[in-house]
């Protein structure tokens, strides 16, 4: 058994790594080391690189040149968050500018926070994040916040902030503020966002044939086979809501549906 790792997991920026039993805390680096270290014991080899194509039968061509061929394919290319193009988003994503509630929330709790609306579905971020603090603030930036959203977010105490975000404040390496095109700042301690996110490995999918949903992402069974004979998927190419527990769920059930799958052929 070969996998291919390209060293560019979605959760690098993070510091730690949360809802994962008995991991609690840990560095997804940390994690990963271990993994491999694991794995490596049961004679797997572990190989980094890039795949580029992958040809029927199945012929595996990395971005270095080397190929090689396998009975059966797990897909577990992961997906990207897309984040809006304010100044100092990119360099504090994972830190202070953050995506779940669930994963961060903690650490920030009872702080000034706010949300980054992205669309629909952000007010959502807001009532979780209530949770955690007394104090946050929803900027709706270039969203038009219905109505009766607004009115719901209200009745929790959640201010609401009109206005396009022009850039996050930091200062000390922390972020202290968000600044709006009109030049106010309103103080936070911690940003989060509900992001846009994207299936990695969009022209692979395409090669092998595999049917996606509207948003691209691998349509896959309770085993998380594909619609492609020989090929299987797990984890956020396949379910963007995927946490590392839950994608490592969908990983031992894509493995033992594969064996059963061999055995049989």
């Amino acid at each position: 058994m070969v996998v291919i790792d390209s060293g560019e997991p979605r959760n690098a920026p993070a510091a730690h790594m949360h809802g994962y039993l008995s991991r609690d805390g840990m560095s997804p680096a940390d994690l990963l080391q271990r993994g491999r270290e694991e794995a490596g014991s049961y004679g797997v080899e572990v190989v980094s690189g890039l795949v580029v194509s992958v040809d029927p039968g199945f012929s595996v061509r990395l971005g270095g040149g080397e190929s090689m061929e396998a009975r059966r394919l797990l897909l577990a290319t992961g997906a990207t968050d897309v984040l809006p193009r304010i100044p100092g988003a990119l360099d504090r994503w994972g830190r202070d500018f953050l995506h779940c509630p669930y994963c961060h929330g903690w650490e920030v709790r009872d702080q000034p926070l706010g949300v980054l609306s992205t669309g629909a579905g952000s007010a959502e971020h807001a009532h979780l994040l209530r949770q955690w603090s007394g104090d946050v603030v929803f900027f709706t930036h270039t969203y038009k916040l219905p109505e009766v959203e607004r009115e719901q977010l209200e009745a929790r105490g959640i201010r609401v902030v009109d206005g396009e975000v022009q850039l996050l404040v930091v200062e000390r390496d922390s972020l202290t503020g968000v600044a709006l095109e009109d030049g106010r700042v309103i103080g936070r301690k911690a940003l989060f966002i509900r992001p846009y996110v994207r299936p990695r490995g969009g022209d692979l999918l395409e090669q092998i044939g595999c049917d996606v949903d509207d948003l691209g992402f691998v349509r896959v069974d309770s085993g998380g086979r594909t619609s492609v004979a020989g090929v299987w998927a797990a984890g956020n190419v396949a379910n963007p809501r995927s946490q590392v527990i839950t994608a490592a769920g969908e990983g031992s059930a894509a493995a033992i549906a594969i064996n059963a799958d061999l055995v049989t052929a």
